[in-house]
């Protein structure tokens, strides 16, 4: 009896390290996308830059930008989406290491936005990569990684990811350039 009780009781044990070792792996995961992006050789200024110099249509405001961590056929890249006055949306690919375009694809704006227009972006007095100064400046340093934009009222607002010595921040940036608490 002692015996099957000391065994379920090693089971037990055994099956909750698991559990536990599969929830730190995950948030290991998921802390990994802003480590490897505190690295990646091109900032996402940069990658901004890059991408809203694509395309024949002049006047492309960057709205959003993600972070990709390597995979099995791409490499760690930014994917950034350009929004045009015509009112095309067009993602980027920008890789992270050597900060040249290696994908383009077209995209519907309304698979994207319901309540934004391209005019919003055009109109904001801050742009995404001026937003992205002034979060890396609240957050004490750091790199940001990843940033999309939402409307608040009748304005765009950004939401800035940004990867720091040992954790990440998100800021909120208004349309005036001040920072939304």
């Amino acid at each position: 009896m002692i015996k099957r009780f000391a065994t379920a009781a090693g089971l037990l044990a055994l099956s909750t390290s698991f559990a536990l070792a599969q929830t730190a792996t995950q948030t290991d995961s998921n802390l990994k996308e802003w480590k490897v992006a505190k690295v990646a050789k091109v900032s996402l200024a940069q990658a901004l830059t890059t991408a809203q110099a694509q395309g024949d249509e002049k006047g492309g405001r960057a709205i959003d930008a993600d972070f990709e961590k390597a995979g099995s056929k791409d490499p760690a890249h930014y994917a950034i989406k350009v929004v045009y006055p015509s009112g095309k949306l067009v993602e980027y690919g920008i890789n992270a290491d050597t900060g040249a375009l290696y994908k383009t694809e077209n995209q519907p704006i309304e698979r994207y936005f319901t309540r934004l227009k391209p005019a919003d972006f055009q109109n904001a007095k801050t742009s995404l990569k001026d937003a992205l100064v002034i979060a890396e400046q609240k957050a004490g340093g750091g790199k940001a990684y990843e940033a999309e934009v939402e409307k608040e009222g009748s304005a765009v607002e950004y939401e800035i990811k940004v990867a720091g010595a040992d954790k990440e921040q998100t800021v909120k940036v208004g349309p005036d350039g001040k920072v939304v608490d």
